[in-house]
């Protein structure tokens, strides 16, 4: 049985607290596009009228979406990886 380090399992842990919390601020975000999308009356995004704040809140949350795919191939890389004995 392979035994896993005490910062092995820590830095697993954290990647995936922040994964999660990562999740949380997209679901955040989207309340903040559909609110502004709502009050500005505009929710096409390829509308030269479309709020530049749900514009700006669009590209945060892409951005986010880059980050948590990028982080989980990272656990998915280190879990695949032998442990050393």
């Amino acid at each position: 049985m392979q035994s896993t380090s005490r910062f092995e399992a820590t830095a697993s842990l954290q990647l995936h607290a922040l994964i999660s919390d990562l999740h949380w601020r997209i679901q955040m975000l989207d309340g903040d596009i559909a609110e502004e999308e709502r009050n500005s009356g505009n929710a096409d995004p390829g509308s030269s009228t479309y709020s530049m704040l749900a514009q700006a809140l669009r590209a945060r949350r892409d951005n986010l979406r880059t980050s948590i795919a990028l982080l989980e191939a990272r656990v998915e890389r280190a879990a695949d990886m032998p442990r050393a004995a």
